[in-house]
């Protein structure tokens, strides 16, 4: 019981959570398919995911983790249910290992991997996690874990957790920069579209007051 205790007292069980996973699988795939990751910003990234000590990333990680970062993006690409669940499922068959429970030798809750072991490489251990959180996602909600982000230039993938109208974009910043710039290309195709008017009206007087 002092175990229990001790494991809820300072919440290390809310970072086994699926949809705790699911964001950290959001934030480092944006991390690492975007620009060029360094060891030290993807460890420092894996610490504010609860990670414990020692966090070591090397550069060979780093590019596996980057190829299965890559893998775990077209999943959020995919088109509808159908091919987010098309997409996991062939990440699902590279998988490593057996489905499993561990405490990581009862430093925390049981929960369940994909890896071979508790001291896999973070490539695999991290393609493991991702599909594992995904695939529960997708059979609990039956809707795509996410997307890509639609304004332009910026490309993230995004969680869908809620209900409601799916969302389209990563952020409320990026959600509301193409709002603006959706008004103001109306605004300009609404002003082109009278000067247009008025060019022909005036032409067509012109052309009256010739005759």
């Amino acid at each position: 019981m002092r175990y229990i205790a001790g494991v809820y007292a300072d919440d290390r069980s809310s970072r086994h959570s699926v949809r705790a996973v699911a964001r950290r699988t959001e934030a480092l795939v944006n991390a690492l398919t975007r620009d060029d990751p360094a060891p030290d910003a993807i460890a420092r990234l894996l610490r504010e995911h609860g990670e414990d000590e020692p966090v070591s990333v090397s550069e060979r990680d780093v590019a596996e983790m980057r190829d299965a970062a890559l893998a775990m993006r077209r999943v959020f690409a995919a088109d509808g249910l159908d091919g987010a669940v098309a997409e996991l499922n062939r990440l699902l068959a590279r998988g490593p290992g057996p489905l499993r429970l561990t405490s990581h030798g009862g430093g925390s809750p049981w929960h369940p991997h994909l890896d071979a072991s508790d001291d896999a490489p973070w490539g695999e251990w991290f393609l493991a996690s991702s599909c594992l959180c995904l695939t529960v996602l997708m059979w609990d909600r039956q809707r795509p874990p996410g997307g890509l982000c639609a304004a332009p230039g910026c490309g993230r993938v995004y969680l869908a957790l809620g209900s409601g109208v799916p969302r389209r974009y990563c952020s409320r910043r990026c959600a509301t920069r193409e709002r603006v710039a959706a008004h103001r290309r109306a605004r300009s195709a609404g002003a082109q579209g009278t000067a247009g008017a008025q060019g022909t009206a005036g032409a067509r007087g012109a052309a009256e007051a010739a005759r």
